[in-house]
């Protein structure tokens, strides 16, 4: 494919694809709802100037780990999500990972005990940052690394499928150090495989990601009720489809590092009330609440006063004027952390893999985060306070 997209066809071209185009397996929406996911999660990436986004396959991999997580239940049946048929006289798997996946989760859950239909987002989000990746047996990496290969190899097929004909909706993926002219994500490798998202299907993503995120679902739901042959696997698939994480994180590292920073005479200031906070007084709120998107990174970790986090934060944004006000507290609480020999490097890290601003200064990054929070708040309708 080559060439631009009008908006109008953007938008026509997403509908298609998940209403009406052929579908042997869950793939082509699995697809569509991990680009609207990435454009999400990216929303400052710069498309001014290019006419396609190179998304790795690695980031599309790790979004259909966490959808088909729920789908590979150990203790249940198989949730089929492909039709069956047969390779030779022997049974072929309704998706291609699955073996992996299924391993994958039932290690986790040997280990851990059980993860839930939501526990694939835990352990993705985890593996994206080395600082968490670490501490997790390396027989367990080497497990999700396998199973995000074997992903990686499946979602080529409807990259090249989706539309009518091959290749007629995107190109073929190639290398990200072959695509120079293209706008690249925070944190691509020149390894990394990617596919070219033409810039406008990109923004098309964005302008109606609440109804692509609705539509993925309500037809995935209705694919898994077909392929189960029972109509009421609509509603149970719907319900697996729509588990997110809640605020169980394993985040004491973090808040110990805080500990010892106001033990040591280090002021945080509460960025929604200014309220002088004091050790072991507080909260650490995820300014993006975790059932929104499961962000781990540090710069979404910020010290808060508890009861109003718990009363009138809990899993809402900030509207316009609270994001206006809380600008310079934000900014100080990146400020000590970049002055924290432990936080110092987690927050340039995880700062360097979410934004594309070249401002990493303290009120750059609060710009930056501000700037996230508005787009997601616009693009998913998200309650505010």
């Amino acid at each position: 494919m080559t060439g631009t997209l009008a908006p109008s066809v953007s938008h026509h071209v997403i509908s298609t694809i998940l209403r009406h185009d052929a579908k042997q397996t869950s793939y082509k929406i699995a697809l569509l709802r991990a680009l609207n996911d990435v454009v999400l999660a990216y929303p400052d990436a710069d498309t001014d100037g290019h006419e396609h986004v190179a998304v790795p396959l690695r980031m599309l991999a790790e979004a259909w780990i966490a959808y088909y997580w729920p789908f590979v239940d150990p203790l249940e049946p198989p949730v089929l999500q492909g039709v069956p048929s047969l390779r030779g006289d022997r049974p072929r798997h309704d998706v291609s990972f699955r073996p992996h996946l299924e391993k994958l989760r039932r290690t986790v859950e040997e280990i851990y005990g059980p993860s839930g239909p939501d526990g694939g987002w835990h352990l993705v989000e985890h593996m994206r940052i080395e600082r968490k990746r670490r501490h997790y047996p390396a027989a367990l990496v080497e497990l999700y690394d396998a199973a995000l290969r074997q992903t990686q190899k499946a979602i080529r097929q409807p990259i090249q499928y989706a539309g009518a004909g091959t290749w007629t909706v995107f190109d073929r993926p190639r290398r990200a150090a072959l695509l120079p002219d293209h706008a690249h994500l925070p944190g691509v490798r020149p390894s990394d495989v990617c596919v070219a998202v033409p810039a406008e299907l990109w923004r098309a993503f964005h302008d109606v990601s609440l109804w692509v995120e609705a539509l993925c679902i309500h037809e995935w739901s209705l694919f898994t009720a077909r392929m189960a042959g029972d109509p009421t696997w609509r509603g149970r698939a719907y319900t697996l489809l729509t588990e997110r994480p809640d605020n169980r994180l394993p985040i004491g590292w973090e808040r110990n590092q805080i500990d010892i920073m106001m033990h040591e005479g280090t002021h945080f200031d509460c960025p929604w009330t200014g309220k002088r906070l004091a050790p072991g007084a507080y909260h650490l709120d995820h300014i993006v609440p975790v059932s929104i998107y499961p962000f781990h990174e540090l710069w979404n970790l910020v010290p808060a006063d508890a009861h109003f986090n718990a009363h009138q934060k809990r899993a809402r944004l900030p509207g316009v004027e609270a994001l206006r006000r809380s600008l310079p507290r934000l900014a100080g609480t990146y400020e000590a952390y970049g002055a924290s020999r432990q936080l110092s490097p987690a927050l340039r890290g995880d700062v360097a893999i979410r934004f594309t601003r070249s401002d990493t200064s303290a009120h750059g990054v609060a710009s930056s985060v501000s700037h996230l929070v508005e787009r997601i708040a616009t693009a998913r309708n998200v309650a505010r306070f």
